[in-house]
């Protein structure tokens, strides 16, 4: 199943799935995303895609909910392609060393991302694999 096809039809970008469970149900959750924003309308047209699709085919084995959301504003960065899809976007980043980095991401390349110190402006480049956590921010 191809998601991404999927959320184009809806107008809408895939950005990531997830699984989970809370309060003791699991929820299969899908992030999207739109220039402009995405709205309730948005999601729940998607949702209305994909039902009738996971009815015969479940992305997930058991019972679960389907949840279609926005990726937001501050969002988890776990792929390179969200790094690619947030330039000009500030992050916090910790890497594996445990250092903590706030900067803005100016260019992705291979695996490689180029970031720029909010404070200085100078430019480094930090490879994906050393990357152990990041999410973009709002300075507000």
């Amino acid at each position: 199943m191809n998601l991404e096809a999927l959320c184009k039809e809806a107008g809408l970008s895939f950005y990531d799935d997830e699984l989970v469970s809370e309060n003791g149900r699991k929820i299969y959750r899908i992030y999207v995303q739109k220039e402009g924003g995405v709205n309730l309308d948005d999601c729940a047209r998607l949702s209305e895609i994909l039902s009738p699709i996971f009815d015969v085919e479940p992305p997930v084995s058991g019972e679960y909910f389907l949840e279609v959301s926005s990726c937001g504003l501050e969002r988890k960065l776990s792929k390179i392609e969200h790094f690619a899809k947030s330039i000009n976007e500030l992050v916090k980043i910790t890497t594996s060393e445990k250092e903590k980095i706030e900067a803005k991401i100016i260019a992705v390349d291979d695996e490689n991302i180029t970031l720029e110190n909010l404070e200085t402006q100078e430019k480094t480049t930090i490879n994906f694999s050393d990357i152990r956590k990041a999410k973009t921010f709002i300075q507000w």
